[in-house]
């Protein structure tokens, strides 16, 4: 008889043992899980991308789906649903906007130093500001700068990237698509001036 949590073959799906311990491990674990992760999880025969593939496949229009994000895999409300329970279930507290600013600034400038975030944004940054981050798990010292003073470098953590729902950072929209195009010009010619 064959082993129930493995595969019989490697073009057949993976065995419903396998995806239940997939499935028992993205449900429990905090963070986004990465096919390595899962790996040290399965069997040796076993293929972890195939096993997260069928998972992911199994919860296709279920009311939470298996998203890659942050490099791994987790289980979150099904987009087209997300709004609807906007109404229910209680939203974290939004960050005000000098910490989105500053977020923003961290995300496509790191690693960066507070005076380059306050030369960025033009105006003093609050150590409030870099604390709300910090407490958020947003942000996290990336070591020290190799000039005077050696100031304290920051860059997005993890989080950000699940925060956002990003896998990576270079999928951060392009800085060139997030700018505010300037009024079209008015396609009509000017009158040609009178014969003189």
């Amino acid at each position: 008889m064959p082993d129930p949590s493995s595969p019989d073959s490697p073009g057949e799906p993976p065995a419903e043992a396998l995806l239940r311990l997939a499935e028992a491990m993205v449900f429990a674990a905090p963070a986004p899980v990465t096919p390595r992760q899962l790996t040290q999880l399965l069997p040796e025969t076993a293929d972890a991308d195939a096993v997260l593939a069928a998972l992911r496949a199994r919860y296709e229009g279920r009311g939470v789906a298996l998203v890659e994000i942050a490099g791994g895999w987790q289980f979150r409300t099904a987009p087209d649903l997300a709004a609807r329970l906007r109404r229910v279930v209680q939203v974290p507290r939004r960050l005000p906007r000098v910490a989105m600013e500053t977020l923003a600034i961290i995300a496509y400038h790191q690693p960066v130093t507070r005076p380059e975030i306050e030369e960025l944004r033009g105006a003093a940054l609050g150590q409030g500001t870099l604390d709300q981050l910090l407490e958020a798990g947003l942000v996290a010292p990336r070591g020290r700068k190799e000039t005077p003073g050696r100031p304290t470098l920051w860059g997005t953590t993890p989080a950000f990237l699940s925060q956002f729902a990003l896998q990576q950072l270079r999928d951060l929209p392009r800085r060139e698509d997030l700018l505010v195009d300037p009024a079209p010009l008015d396609p009509t010619p000017p009158p040609e001036p009178p014969p003189a």
